[in-house]
């Protein structure tokens, strides 16, 4: 066994090793103070006398988590159990708790015993090769690679200030920078804070706008291009397919709210949010995409976001903004986005997402793209130019 452990860690972690960490977590941690925790918790119920205790059914571990099978009482429902994921957490001496649905009556609780995410990452390599994603831009919280969708789909990122919308946005045009040069890919960009997107603007090839006018004038244009292209493959295809002639166009808008509703001139807010909801309902299926970004996620402010099916969450100031971005229940089911360190080495990238294939939200980060970082991708695609 010694020797196995010494020659192959990987398969013996695998086969052997979280088996025997996962049976003495069992014993010393979650059997030893079940009933104490569900106790207090309010889990436990009492009915003439008699105590009915959910049932503890097993226990998976692996390299970072704690993974603990339950089954509910009878009448029992999954927020009873959400709502008290911080007594849950406390109880059995960890940090956090998700709480997610198996099956009828059965519960999957994640404690975490260590952060994957606690330190930056620096920016990940070019790909080699062109691709229209999903594009690798960092990690998942199980130590797995964050690819995200770009094509087919709108994005929509809320974060407060400092909390690492940039690093969503730079990492996804640097994993696009190959296909970019191919000519599969266009991005256009929307910057009207002049502070995140402008620091690279020869990568747009004059698809960049600041002022709110030029700003509107870009995303018509978007919009004519998207119409366009739903005339000629109606009756023709149902989805698109990136090819030099009709390549995948992403609209990248950070700080939307200031176009959609700090926006003095009513007309072209009004012109603004009528072309952002005509991409956001009509684009996907023929290769137009919307990347956005923004600091408040209040509904008075941003009421398009639920077109966005994809959603992240990074460092959120309120609570109650949690499931304004991520929707309803995400922070029950664990989606801590207002307890992300305001540090920016612990915190700055961190986020919660929320994907239109999956209801249960993710922990992740994105890699840090420094100045010297984006001077080094205008100088990478400046050549191929």
């Amino acid at each position: 066994m010694v020797s196995w452990a010494f020659v192959d860690r990987g398969s013996f972690a695998r086969l052997v090793g979280w088996r025997l960490l996962a049976w003495w977590r069992l014993m010393s941690v979650y059997r030893r103070h079940w009933q104490a925790v569900m106790d207090v918790s309010g889990l436990a119920k009492r009915v003439n006398g008699r105590v009915y205790m959910p049932r503890l059914m097993r226990v998976t571990c692996d390299g970072w988590a704690d993974r603990v099978t339950v089954r509910m009482l009878d009448g029992q429902a999954v927020k009873d159990w959400s709502d008290r994921i911080d007594n849950l957490a406390q109880g059995f001496g960890t940090t956090s708790c998700r709480v997610a649905l198996v099956k009828g009556g059965r519960l999957l609780l994640t404690f975490p015993r260590r952060d994957p995410l606690a330190s930056p990452m620096p920016a990940l390599p070019i790909p080699e090769e062109p691709t229209v994603g999903p594009v690798e831009i960092g990690k998942q919280e199980d130590g797995k690679p964050l690819r995200l969708k770009v094509h087919g789909t709108h994005i929509l990122i809320a974060g407060a200030t400092g909390a690492g919308k940039g690093s969503f946005l730079w990492d996804t045009i640097r994993g696009l920078l190959p296909a970019m040069r191919a000519g599969l890919v266009e991005i256009w960009a929307l910057d009207p804070k002049l502070m995140e997107l402008s620091y690279g603007r020869e990568l747009f090839q004059g698809r960049y706008a600041a002022h709110p006018s030029d700003c509107a004038d870009l995303l018509d244009d978007a919009v004519s291009v998207m119409q366009k292209r739903a005339t000629r493959f109606a009756g023709l295809q149902r989805s698109h397919v990136p090819t030099v002639e009709d390549p995948f166009v992403l609209v990248l808008v950070d700080e939307v709210a200031f176009l959609t509703a700090y926006q003095p001139d009513k007309q072209l807010r009004q012109r603004i949010s009528a072309a952002l909801a005509t991409l956001a309902t009509q684009g996907r299926s023929v290769g137009v995409g919307v990347m956005a970004a923004l600091q408040d996620p209040r509904k008075e402010v941003m009421n398009i976001r639920n077109l966005f099916p994809d959603k992240i969450a990074l460092r959120l100031d309120e609570s109650e903004q949690v499931d304004m971005v991520l929707g309803d229940g995400a922070r029950d089911r664990g989606a801590l986005a207002d307890h992300i360190s305001p540090i920016p080495e612990l915190g700055a990238g961190v986020a919660y997402m929320r994907l239109e294939t999956s209801p249960e939200p993710i922990r992740v980060r994105a890699a840090y793209v420094s100045d010297a970082d984006i001077r080094a991708m205008v100088a990478y695609y400046g050549q191929a130019a």
